[in-house]
């Protein structure tokens, strides 16, 4: 799942099993949490990959590449990872809270 597509369309997350397990598979046929973050981070290392190949490549003045392309995908990337960094600190908290939780 693109993470440009959670910030964009946070329903985009309603396919998602919140009572999966971290490493395990959703129910009933859903998608298990830890896939969607595996494919989250995934994705997000597909565009910071593609976004360095194409600075490199404006950079070495390739006619193919414009300058345009090259900012529009520095930025998908970059709004990728700070989706990404939000979803880690809200884990953290959340993991926080339990651990700090009464028994």
């Amino acid at each position: 799942m693109d993470p440009i597509t959670l910030v964009s369309r946070p329903s985009a997350l309603s396919g998602i099993d919140a009572t999966a397990k971290l490493s395990g598979t959703g129910g009933a046929g859903g998608v298990s949490f830890g896939k969607s973050l595996e494919d989250a981070l995934a994705n997000v290392s597909k565009l910071q990959n593609a976004s360095q190949v194409m600075a490199k490549e404006f950079q070495a003045e390739n006619p193919n590449v414009s300058l345009e392309e090259t900012m529009i995908s520095m930025q998908q990337s970059s709004l990728s990872f700070q989706a990404v960094v939000q979803v880690r600190n809200k884990l953290v908290t959340a993991y926080n809270e339990m651990m700090n939780m009464q028994v």
